[in-house]
């Protein structure tokens, strides 16, 4: 078995407990696939990618309501949110696997690892919702790291410097904060949860730093400057300027530099 090939596969599958079981056989495996150049063909049918199911309703950003997690339905909804991003994690990574070619296998290692990952934060969340009564797909969700990923389709650089070191990146800055509102809630579900974001922020700086290592490989490999770049990229790809407050723990956690750090409060 082929390891891009599959990545491919998995990545259209639409029932989101198949993709989660898949990626983590997958990365069971992987020290005995090989790696094929080129990429596999994208499959014609439109739509395939990436393959996702019927719920939950997908809507454009500005559209999805934030509700408090003071009631119980409000965490329900902000729990199945950050489901829907670690879903959305899980086609990412795979896609990283599967369309760019000619990288080191220690990339596709790196990436196939990252989409294992998701897919156990994307199971303790929906396992989490199931004990609320909900589950996936129960709440609107919207598309915003996708959209990232399909703008970035053509270019491993950008991919590199706008998905996980700027999309996912913001998960850093953001899980705290959800934590302290869930802990201040008290509730035994609220607690749950914020305890599972735990796990998920340990990982996450771990995916954030691999996408910093590979964009500074790049970088290196074509003469460029990393930091000048990378806001040349910002601008032509109209990827969100991030806000405060960082965390700027888990950022330099997932390497980024001083300098980094102070563009970003430069806002």
């Amino acid at each position: 078995m082929e390891l891009r090939q599959r990545a491919l596969q998995v990545l259209c599958l639409a029932d989101p407990e198949q993709k989660a079981a898949d990626a983590l056989a997958l990365q069971a495996l992987a020290a005995t696939l090989s790696i094929a150049e080129p990429p596999p063909a994208a499959p014609a049918e439109a739509g395939a990618l990436p393959g996702h199911p019927e719920r939950p309703l997908l809507l454009r950003h500005t559209e999805v309501a934030r509700r408090s997690p003071a009631t119980a339905e409000g965490r329900a909804v902000l729990i199945h949110a950050i489901a829907h991003i670690e879903f959305n994690a899980i086609n990412l990574a795979l896609d990283a696997v599967w369309r760019f070619d000619g990288m080191p296998r220690a990339y596709y290692l790196d990436w196939l690892r990252v989409a294992a990952e998701e897919a156990q934060h994307f199971r303790l969340l929906r396992d989490h919702l199931r004990l609320q009564g909900h589950d996936y797909g129960d709440f609107p969700a919207h598309q915003g790291l996708w959209t990232m990923c399909e703008k970035t389709q053509h270019d491993i650089v950008a991919r590199m410097a706008l998905v996980p070191r700027t999309m996912e990146a913001r998960g850093l800055d953001a899980t705290p904060q959800i934590q302290r509102k869930l802990r201040q809630v008290g509730t035994a579900d609220a607690l749950a949860a914020a305890d599972i974001l735990d796990t998920i922020l340990h990982d996450e700086v771990g995916h954030v730093a691999i996408g910093n290592h590979w964009y500074r490989w790049l970088c290196a490999q074509r003469g460029l400057d990393p930091e000048a770049l990378y806001a040349q990229l910002v601008r032509q790809y109209e990827a969100p300027r991030l806000k405060p407050p960082f965390n700027e723990a888990a950022r330099r956690s997932a390497g980024f530099t001083e300098a980094e750090m102070l563009w970003l409060q430069q806002g």
